[in-house]
């Protein structure tokens, strides 16, 4: 399979009058018709944080030209995800006088994404919001589908609510300036989407990783490109995720478990998530549905992409009290994204809860 170079290519996540484009490219941040055309003219707010501001911003502003735009800038990392931080974005919503025909910017990544979305999704009952991803993982994952949230000390997401953007500007020239470590936890959910649901896609992964490491431009276009492709499908079917979108979450389910027990920020969401895509693999082979070449096969592509695939020892008993809070537990039990094959998941509990405990401790301890 080979990629295609993108220069600028647009797709749609088709949820009727909450329709809306996803375009990816690159210098597409100098090109602010892309927000008028999809954004009231009202007053609008920009919420990034500290690291991204001084890349970005300036940018933004000179391709507004003389259109007024208020700044919100926040604290950059997970461990900010907070309804403390929300409140910042309030006041600067207040002060700058937004109204229900204005809008909410989010420039930056998975957590600048959540909380302006969040904010939006609440202010006056709901504004628009446009989504400005500046790291793989949200330009590849969360800025597409409309999920915002604010973490809490008892789990990860679990103070938000669906709110689909207005649009979403994935600007390619922002990889250029992320962080090594930014950049391999965004391969995590990019790996993701082939072992989910494109086994081809996985092999081009396996083949190419280096090309992507590298910041191989083409690469990189064609893997957000696929991302988003398989992403805007599952999202047009199940807007609220009560079926295939959970698919999604694979490795999730352990990964928040990782990242609240470590402390939000000390894992990077995808570095938690790739550990969970293994463990979901081993607990996949443990139910004979993977083989041990097809767990291996996953362990190694995670391993490629310079990502952790041993877990820290939490202790299998704390993981599954975290799991329990998980928001696809349903009746008590905890559902599971698992792997039929390589390319094909499913959302189940249907599976030996000692089994589980037997892969969570050999993992983490007891």
């Amino acid at each position: 399979m080979t990629p295609v170079t993108i220069e600028s290519q647009t797709l749609h996540i088709d949820l009727g009058e909450r329709a809306y484009p996803i375009h990816i490219g690159s210098g597409l941040m100098d090109q602010p018709t892309l927000l008028s055309a999809a954004l009231p003219m009202g007053p609008w707010l920009v919420v990034t944080n500290e690291t991204v501001a001084p890349l970005y911003l300036p940018r933004l502003r000179k391709a507004l030209g003389d259109r007024p735009l208020a700044e919100c800038i926040l604290k950059d990392g997970e461990q900010y995800k907070t309804v403390e931080t929300l409140g910042r974005v309030y006041d600067a919503l207040a002060a700058a006088r937004v109204t229900r025909d204005g809008a909410v910017l989010a420039l930056g990544g998975g957590v600048v994404g959540d909380l302006a979305g969040f904010a939006a999704a609440t202010w006056n009952r709901g504004i628009a919001v446009a989504q400005l991803p500046t790291t793989l993982l949200s330009q590849v994952d969360s800025s597409v589908g409309g999920k915002t949230a604010v973490n809490h000390p008892a789990g990860k997401n679990l103070i938000g609510a669906f709110h689909q953007p207005a649009v979403v500007v994935a600007d390619l020239d922002s990889l250029a300036t992320l962080p090594e470590r930014e950049l391999r936890a965004g391969l995590a959910e990019v790996i993701k989407y082939g072992l989910i649901a494109d086994s081809d896609f996985l092999e081009w992964l396996e083949a190419e990783m280096p090309r992507l490491l590298a910041r191989d431009v083409a690469a990189l276009a064609y893997a957000v490109q696929v991302s988003c492709a398989t992403k805007a499908k599952m999202v047009s079917l199940d807007e609220r995720e009560t079926g295939p979108r959970a698919l999604l979450n694979l490795g999730h389910t352990f990964g928040h478990a990782i990242e609240a027990a470590m402390g939000y920020g000390n894992w990077l969401h995808g570095e938690a998530v790739a550990v969970g895509m293994v463990l979901a693999a081993e607990t996949s082979g443990a139910l004979g549905w993977l083989s041990g070449a097809d767990v291996a096969r996953v362990r190694s592509v995670v391993a490629q992409a310079g990502l952790p695939v041993v877990s820290p020892r939490l202790g299998a008993q704390k993981a599954l009290e975290l799991m329990s809070l998980d928001k696809k537990v349903q009746g008590g039990r905890i559902r599971l994204v698992l792997l039929r094959s390589l390319g094909e998941a499913v959302v189940t509990a249907d599976y030996d809860r000692g089994l589980l405990a037997s892969v969570l401790q050999q993992a983490m301890g007891t």
